[in-house]
């Protein structure tokens, strides 16, 4: 049996809280974003234009959407005979599951998958991330230096840093100090959430994590920090591209917005970059007579008869007659009906908003937006305050 360099393990079992109405029935990795991807598309595309063709996907919580949708790996080229992705539950022991701890819990239910391809080195990666990074750069620093762990970090915002496992570092990238999430942070050197670990360093600590009771068995709280203490060879390989932590609703509609305008700060038409997603096959879009469209992206099977700007919105999405829609991301499927008049929106897939509804007010911006939960159906005439939430299924009058 070949042994690999490195192999994947995305952790992807995150419920996602912070987006409310739409990680009610699906894991956060398998929310919409940009019109036709979803969230995974990401960590999973950069594997295979990093040349990494072995990734287990590591689920949890309501995990059939992206069991489904993950599937054979086959979008990605990762349905291989030996390698490819393979979707891992948590473990199933005689008394019944358990579910994952934390971060290095997860790694730890699932060291069977590490040995069963023998590699030298293990990249763990987050699935609710997005950005475009070739990890194969990261792995020959790695080597490089010899390391037993490498952190990709990016520099943020002063003023953010304290969400963030934050860092410092020598002129080499040896990595002086860690403390995950400070209330007063040292610096602005970030913790993306992507480790590169030697395998056997990182059995041997996920080991010694496991049998430590008042762990909370948790990479950035835990693993890193005992490492370091234990003069272990930490590097960080420091990312300088887009990335985006899209935790919340605010952060998923701007990273939404940034794939506007003529110059986008995201671009995904980078041919030499691509990011791969399952899509069905549908016909081209249309816009009617009546249809406007500007400063804003859609995909396929779309038809527009109303006026879109500065909006996103998915495949098979409608928008009839009359209908106004600013600001928004509109997800798969959904139909926007006759004369609505649409403000800072977000509609999940598989959405009716009726004819004459007002969704939004004049108190609406990007952290007053209006959440609709998917397969919903808003009646005619309905208004949405700012900010209002509308959970998945049913009707709101």
């Amino acid at each position: 049996m070949k042994k690999k360099k490195c192999i994947a393990m995305l952790l992807a079992g995150g419920q996602g809280t912070r987006l409310y109405a739409l990680t009610n029935n699906v894991a956060k990795p398998a929310v919409s974003y940009g019109a036709k991807y979803r969230i995974i598309d990401f960590t999973l595309s950069n594997c295979t234009n990093s040349g990494i063709d072995t990734v287990g996907v590591l689920t949890q919580y309501q995990p059939l959407v992206l069991n489904e949708y993950v599937g054979t790996g086959e979008p990605w080229d990762l349905d291989r005979s030996y390698g490819g992705v393979h979707t891992l539950p948590p473990y199933q022991a005689k008394a019944g599951g358990e579910w994952y701890k934390g971060t290095a819990n997860a790694i730890y239910q699932n060291m069977h998958f590490l040995d069963e391809y023998e590699s030298e080195n293990v990249l763990i990666l987050s699935g609710d991330h997005i950005y475009k990074m070739d990890y194969s750069k990261m792995l020959a620093e790695h080597i490089s230096h010899n390391a037993d762990c490498t952190i990709a970090v990016i520099d943020v915002p002063k003023d953010e840093a304290s969400r963030f496992g934050i860092m410092d570092f020598d002129k080499t990238g040896r990595i002086t100090s860690f403390e995950e999430k400070p209330k007063q942070p040292k610096s602005n050197h970030a913790s993306m959430g992507v480790y590169i670990f030697k395998k056997d360093v990182l059995v041997r600590e996920l080991i010694a994590d496991e049998a430590d009771k008042s762990s909370v068995n948790d990479f950035g709280k835990n693993i890193i920090p005992k490492m370091l203490g234990a003069g272990c060879a930490l590097y960080a390989y420091s990312f300088s591209g887009y990335w985006k932590d899209v935790g919340t609703v605010t952060s998923l509609w701007e990273a939404n917005m940034d794939l506007l305008g003529d110059d986008p700060v995201f671009d995904l038409a980078d041919p030499s970059f691509k990011i791969y997603s399952r899509n069905e096959p549908l016909p081209p879009s249309y816009i009617g007579e009546s249809g406007r469209f500007v400063n804003s992206v859609m995909t396929t099977g779309c038809e527009i008869y109303g006026t879109v700007i500065n909006s996103v919105i998915g495949e098979g999405v409608t928008v009839k007659a009359g209908a106004v829609v600013e600001n928004s991301v509109v997800m798969q499927g959904s139909v926007i009906g006759e004369n609505v008049r649409m403000n800072y929106g977000m509609v999940d897939e598989n959405v009716v908003i009726g004819k004459d509804s007002v969704i939004g007010d004049e108190t609406s911006d990007k952290m007053h937006i209006t959440l609709i939960g998917r397969n919903t159906v808003i009646r005619d005439g309905s208004k949405l305050k700012a900010g209002e939430i509308v959970e998945n299924g049913g009707a709101k009058a």
